[in-house]
């Protein structure tokens, strides 16, 4: 009779996105060789599931166990642990079980007496642990995901957070506040969304005309922001005419009763007979209207596709241009109840820009980012956009926020969404909003026989923008003396590879662990034509000969983001608009302290160099461009 069986470490519960490889582990002692097999929740024999090790990839949460025996019939099963798995996006390929927070509380008013309920999920390897607080002080009797308060009092009012923790690290969700109100202090009756769907546009790298700092900021924090608050969302930087109408196209077909849309725009623009025109980065000198995509074109077709919100948010400036020709043609539509324009500037006025050490931002979205996720009508939030824009010293006199909207009802961009009797619809824009965020998976390539292998991961901060990882995983003392090169085939523009651009692009990238070896930058995908190949140089010095030796090899990803949906092939429903040229006269640039710098998206970025004693032209056939500067908080 053999000793017993005893467990030393049991496997440990953990939770995971769908697809994330997993791995369960046993360690147990006893006499002679010992024998698994792991269970799942039917209790069935998992198939392969024979060893110490049982790895796994799965969509569905499961509960798993494991029975250790020996050759004397003797046995111990482990205790059960589960496989959660939920359906979230957007976590990185370089995720290694770190707290990864995917639901944060939400601020809520609820009534004296009745319940509230505040939620906070995260993923983790092991499953992260949670403990509550209320205005900083620990609830020691709240430490699961969910917090519960079935007879709200007055002393449950205040700001709650949740510390997430595991064996690797502990974060902190987002403060939630709840305020308990007297009866007739109820809020009404939430209004809610079928879907939300938003499409961002930031244009910076102009062919013709000066080039901006602030949309890549801008884009990527509003995105996050949107998405927060339960967004699809689709970013892109640097279109052409032709890229811009592809993607409002196809946004429009995302677009269906009782959806709420966003469309963000940040870059040169200007305004002529009441129509606001959008620069595409290809717009010649001057700009014609036929060049620029018309802003109330956009929401016309929006309204014609019956959402039950359209936002339109503007960060660009607004100058006029000389009246010369018919302005675009637009068909008034039945009037709708439904519809926000959010511009950053008044009429023949100018947009400006902040800067912060090398974080450019517009001032307008600035302030919008600030109370995004504020529980208010769309319209008090530009409101307090306006109300904190108009304090500013720096463009007080110089920018005032304008609203305009149609709104019969108080909707929110943090309304909830409801999918109820909208499945069919819903399954379509899922389809399609995946379609542009989906990253490759992580790719293995081993080099001289498996000597050195490179893991190459994926990245995206827009949905036309891929960062490429490549990392030497050291196998032996040769991939101690490698060096790692990336390139692309076909070779993608890199849009922030001018001085101040790439700083600010590397300060987006968050990679925990250590950094990687390698990286290249791939933009504006959606210019891609086929398939996209990363080649992969190893540079090394061969040990015994001391020659340095070069290997190349090429991993075939595919159209990665954006470029699956291939825009440069989409057929677009006619839209023309009036041809027509405007001319306006060449304004001064302004100047402040060395600290606080401040020029218009109108201005070339060598403008703010100038003495401000400089003559201005008399007459200029350069038009009014909406080019935000900088200055710092």
């Amino acid at each position: 009779m053999g000793t017993e069986i005893i467990i030393l470490e049991q496997p440990i519960s953990v939770c995971v996105p769908p697809n994330h490889k997993v791995t369960l582990r046993v360690e147990a002692i006893g006499t002679g060789p010992l024998k698994y097999q792991w269970f799942d929740k039917y209790q069935k024999e998992v198939v392969g599931g024979t060893e110490p090790k049982l790895t796994l990839t799965l969509q569905k949460s499961g509960y798993y166990c494991c029975r250790v025996s020996d050759l004397y019939y003797q046995c111990q099963i482990t205790e059960w642990v589960k496989v959660i798995v939920l359906d979230v996006e957007g976590v990185s390929h370089l995720w290694r079980g770190d707290p990864y927070i995917v639901i944060h509380p939400i601020r809520q008013k609820v009534k004296l007496g009745e319940a509230f309920t505040l939620e906070c999920t995260a993923l983790g390897k092991p499953t992260p642990s949670y403990q509550w607080y209320r205005n900083g002080q620990p609830l020691r009797e709240e430490t699961s995901e969910i917090l519960e308060i079935k007879n709200s009092i007055t002393d449950h009012a205040g700001s709650y957070l949740c510390a997430v923790s595991n064996i690797l690290d502990e974060v902190w969700c987002e403060a939630a506040e709840i305020e308990v109100a007297s009866p007739d202090e109820l809020p009404t009756p939430k209004l809610f969304a079928t879907d939300k769907v938003a499409l961002l546009i930031g244009n910076l790298n102009y062919n013709h005309h000066p080039g901006l700092m602030a949309p890549t900021m801008d884009v990527h924090e509003l995105a996050n922001g949107l998405q927060q608050l339960g967004f699809r969302v689709v970013s892109m930087l640097d279109l052409t005419l032709q890229e811009m109408q592809a993607a409002i196209e196809k946004f429009l077909q995302l677009l269906d009763r009782g959806v709420y849309a966003v469309f963000y725009y940040a870059g040169h623009g200007y305004e002529h007979s009441g129509r606001n025109y959008l620069v595409a980065i290809d717009a010649p000198r001057p700009y014609r209207t036929e060049n620029c995509v018309c802003v109330q074109r956009v929401m016309h077709s929006m309204q014609e596709r019956k959402a039950q919100l359209n936002v339109l948010l503007l960060d660009t400036c607004r100058k006029w241009y000389k009246q010369k020709g018919p302005p675009s043609e637009i068909s008034p539509l039945a009037p709708l109840g439904n519809t926000v324009y959010g511009y950053a500037t008044s009429e023949d006025a100018e947009a400006f820009e902040v800067q912060n050490g090398g974080k450019s931002t517009g001032i307008f979205t600035k302030y919008l980012n600030k109370h995004i996720s504020e529980p208010q009508k769309v319209t008090h939030v530009l409101e307090q956009v306006s109300e904190d824009l108009g304090k500013d010293p720096l463009v007080r006199g110089r920018q005032v926020v304008e609203i305009r909207h149609t709104l019969t009802e108080p909707r929110a961009l943090t309304d909830p969404v409801r999918t109820s009797g909208h499945t069919i619809e819903l399954c379509r824009r899922d389809a399609c909003w995946k379609q542009a965020n989906v990253l490759p998976g992580r790719k293995f390539i081993n080099f001289q026989d498996g000597a050195v292998q490179v893991e190459l991961s994926f990245s995206a901060l827009f949905s036309n923008v891929l960062v490429v990882f490549g990392t030497a995983r050291n196998t032996n003392a040769l991939a101690q003396q490698c060096t790692l090169l990336l390139d692309s085939e076909p070779k993608m523009q890199d849009i922030f590879s001018s001085c101040g651009r790439s700083e600010e692009m590397d300060s987006l990238l968050v990679c925990s662990g250590k950094p990687p070896d390698c990286t290249l930058r791939l933009c504006c995908l959606q210019r891609l034509q086929g398939s996209l190949v990363i080649k992969v140089q190893l540079q090394y010095c061969h040990p015994e000969t001391k020659k340095q030796l070069t290997q190349m090899k090429e991993v075939d990803i595919g159209r990665p983001l954006i470029a699956s949906c291939m825009l440069n092939q989409l057929r677009l429903v006619d839209r023309k608009q009036q041809s027509c040229v405007h001319t306006v006269g060449h304004a001064s640039s302004l100047s402040w302290s060395h600290h606080h710098h401040l020029r218009p998206y109108t201005r070339k970025a060598e403008n703010k160099l100038l003495s401000s004693v400089k003559p201005n032209s008399t007459s200029s056939n350069k038009p009014e461009e909406n080019d935000e500067s900088d200055f710092t908080k």
